[in-house]
């Protein structure tokens, strides 16, 4: 990267969640207990679905992946905050956060759609449960699978080199505690509109196309539910889908308060809190929402404990 083309800042300063030197401490602790709870509640996720065979099915195939994307999701953003809680300067080099902003937006914009993919697998299921196996073939789930990350590169790629060929003059405190797309673009001294209309027909194509697909796919789903007779069938079908019903709802809801509010309602303290949901308490809550939900992980968590004790 030439800095005389594209900018004369090599390096950022991360203002971090907080100024107040009496809290980094108690954050320190409190978001390392997070980070090690996601690192081993979605390292345990994966390793329980490939352990056991009667959890070799599409919807686990699909959420080994979102464990993986979460704890991908962990490993981007969290070891650089920790280390910032107990540093005094949180200095961040350009290359570093133009490659920590790739990678967060390839596994934020991968994880929208994976939990399309996810609701479309629940859909086949309940309403279409004789063709399900071969609707969601191994094939056909691995083609999905390099679909949702072929799209999360891609998302990632554009603005990342958008971003990249701004130039960055003048201030370089980065409000924030990771290198984030709109905190970046405030630092700018050059046009911001070409990253700003990508940012809306990008961001809003990757939020309003899952979004629409999971309500369809959910309408579907709720109208073979209501005709069901038996109060057990409801009860089971409400149940395989409550999990990623939650999923959805929380993961949407924090993306679309961070990147489609009005601007005069944007504040800094705002956009950290709704920040940490999304990169920290999302992808820790995922693997205990999925499995605590859950009768068949838990029977087969189980069986891989007593199956440790008897060895």
């Amino acid at each position: 990267m030439t800095t005389s083309n594209r900018s004369s800042v090599t390096d950022f300063i991360l203002e971090g969640l907080t100024k107040r030197p009496e809290l980094q401490l108690p954050l320190f602790l409190l978001f390392l207990g997070i980070y090690v709870v996601t690192v081993v509640g979605n390292l345990g996720m994966i390793l329980l679905i490939v352990i056991s065979s009667q959890l070799h099915s599409p919807m686990y195939f699909f959420l080994s992946h979102l464990s993986f994307i979460d704890l991908c999701y962990s490993l981007v953003i969290t070891p650089k905050m920790l280390v910032n809680f107990l540093s005094e300067r949180n200095i961040i080099s350009f290359l570093e956060c133009m490659t920590q902003l790739y990678f967060f937006l390839t596994f934020a914009i991968a994880e929208g759609y994976l939990l399309t993919v996810m609701a479309y697998d629940h859909y086949v299921a309940i309403c279409s449960p004789l063709l399900y196996n071969i609707v969601m073939s191994r094939r056909v789930c691995s083609v999905m699978m390099a679909v949702v990350y072929s799209l999360g590169l891609f998302g990632a790629t554009v603005h990342t080199t958008c971003m990249s060929m701004l130039s960055f003059c003048g201030s370089h405190i980065v409000s924030h505690y990771f290198c984030d797309i709109l905190p970046l673009l405030t630092l700018s001294c050059s046009s911001t509109h070409i990253n700003e209309i990508l940012l809306f027909i990008i961001g809003g194509v990757n939020t309003l196309a899952p979004t629409l697909a999971v309500l369809i796919s959910y309408g579907f789903i709720l109208s073979s539910i209501l005709r069901i007779h038996s109060t057990e069938g409801r009860s089971k079908a409400f149940g395989t889908c409550s999990s990623h019903l939650m999923a959805v709802g929380i993961f949407y809801g924090s993306m679309t308060f961070m990147y489609f509010k009005p601007p005069s309602s944007n504040t800094m303290d705002q956009e950290k809190v709704s920040s940490v949901f999304y990169t920290m308490v999302i992808p820790m809550l995922n693997p205990l929402i999925y499995s605590l939900r859950n009768k068949d992980a838990k029977n087969a968590l189980r069986k891989v404990v007593g199956r440790m004790y008897a060895s």
